[in-house]
């Protein structure tokens, strides 16, 4: 009885008094949280999500993967900014991108696209702050994306966020490749995305995660200038125009790309064995562009894209040294179908495609005796060229309530690989091509935005 009078006693104190610091501090929390930023900058999350079934089949094996789609792959964001007045605005961007049983990564051995780098999981897409000036333009500093970044893939429609006509290798050109000789698959690296250009992307792509500073005009009817320079690895610069004109929607851009000497980048010039510093700067450079065009009226469109690079370090490597080797990568690429609204839901689209690319060598890898692609099964071959063809169709449902875009697509590769025998660590043997299986893929399924 006395330990429960005094625990009555003791407890007998009104519950609010006891917490109202702590209510005080988590209101105090609140007034700074992600919802609504600090008391002097606003912050906003945004995010992506595109998940998909892969369904491949290379010409002996089948398989279904769900994965998430690399083409605009899923992703959140967190903006902040802080405008002192009408004409001047800083901020700070963070994006993390998904990588986990990445589209582009997945191969016949890997559903979880987990290859030799242990690429898988997170990453950082963009880190950076920024000065805008409505008169002045802006300025970024830190990591992000280059000025010619899917320079090549100018869209007006919603095909951008699902099936990028010229990246086409961001679905399922993870693939090995395999010997339609003998139906094995090969034991070295080559992939399918290895067959267009040195660094698995098209030639023309730029990458991300650079720490750069990039400058941006102010757009002039609808037309402006970027500008990129990455210390010790590259410098680019580029044009673009989003806009209309008369009863059409048009995005077009075009920008050039050039190796600083000395660097080590492998964005532009991947592929060389050894990088060497042979006073040329213009030894690696690309120039590529894009196109896409809307009839508002009818809904018909054309996007049309193209890339060349030339990747004059691969004649430095060894195995290249005096040879004669080609250095020119080029590729053409384009999407004509019909995008309109038919139904309430939103906009639908179809569609067909096709992509053809042609190059020297494109890549340090090479085929060893025991590899099934070994054109005679004895000695080591190098990678002389390159060729891939790519035709497809799709379709897709955009469903606005739901900030939604259902999609199915389907794609047929076919490529040429045309090896050379090393003699000793030279490229001076006879040429021999390898042949090779088609591959088949078909991309289902959903991406929203948040």
């Amino acid at each position: 009885m006395f330990l429960l009078a005094a625990t009555t006693s003791a407890g007998a104190v009104d519950p609010g008094d006891c917490c109202a610091d702590l209510e005080a501090r988590i209101a105090e929390l609140e007034a700074t949280t992600a919802r609504k930023g600090n008391r002097k900058v606003s912050l906003v999350i945004s995010g992506t999500i595109n998940q998909s079934a892969l369904t491949w089949y290379d010409g002996k094996a089948s398989n279904v993967y769900t994965v998430t789609n690399d083409n605009d792959r899923s992703r959140f964001s967190f903006v902040s900014k802080f405008e002192p007045s009408a004409d001047w605005q800083f901020g700070y961007h963070l994006e993390i991108g998904i990588k986990a049983a990445n589209s582009l990564r997945v191969n016949q051995l890997s559903p979880q696209g987990v290859d030799n780098r242990g690429d898988f999981g997170a990453d950082i897409r963009d880190s950076f702050w920024y000065l805008l000036g409505k008169r002045f333009g802006a300025l970024i500093i830190g990591t992000t994306f280059a000025a010619t970044d899917r320079i090549a893939d100018s869209n007006v429609t919603q095909t951008n966020a699902f099936a990028k006509y010229s990246e086409i290798q961001d679905a399922g050109f993870g693939m090995f490749l395999r010997s339609s000789r003998n139906g094995q698959l090969t034991r070295s690296d080559l992939t399918w995305r290895r067959l267009i250009a040195a660094g698995g992307d098209q030639p023309s792509e730029s990458q991300r995660g650079f720490e750069l500073i990039k400058y941006a005009t102010p757009k002039w009817n609808g037309w402006n200038a970027i500008g990129t320079w990455v210390a010790d690895d590259f410098w680019d610069v580029a044009t673009r125009y989003d806009g209309t004109v008369g009863r059409f929607n048009v995005s077009a851009g075009i920008g050039y790309t050039q190796l600083v000497p000395g660097a080590r980048s492998r964005v532009i010039c991947a592929g060389a064995n050894v990088l060497v510093d042979n006073g040329d700067d213009t030894s690696c450079r690309q120039l590529s562009g894009s196109i896409s065009v809307l009839d508002k009226p009818t809904g018909l469109f054309v996007n049309f894209g193209s890339g060349l690079n030339l990747n004059g370090l691969i004649k430095d490597t060894l195995r290249y040294q005096g040879t004669g080797v080609r250095d020119q990568h080029i590729f053409a690429s384009g999407q004509i179908g019909i995008e309109q609204r038919f139904n309430d839901l939103g906009k639908t689209t179809i569609y067909g495609e096709h992509f053809v690319y042609d190059g020297g060598a494109a890549t340090a890898a090479f085929v060893g005796p025991a590899d099934s692609l070994n054109p005679t099964g004895a000695g080591n071959w190098a990678i002389w060229s390159s060729r891939a063809n790519v035709w497809g169709a799709g379709i897709a449902q955009g469903i606005d309530a739901a900030a939604m875009i259902l999609y199915m697509y389907y794609r047929h590769a076919s490529g040429e690989l045309n090896l050379r025998q090393l003699d000793g660590f030279t490229a001076t043997g006879p040429i021999a091509n390898a042949p090779i299986d088609d591959l088949d893929l078909l991309m289902s399924g959903a991406v929203i935005r948040f």
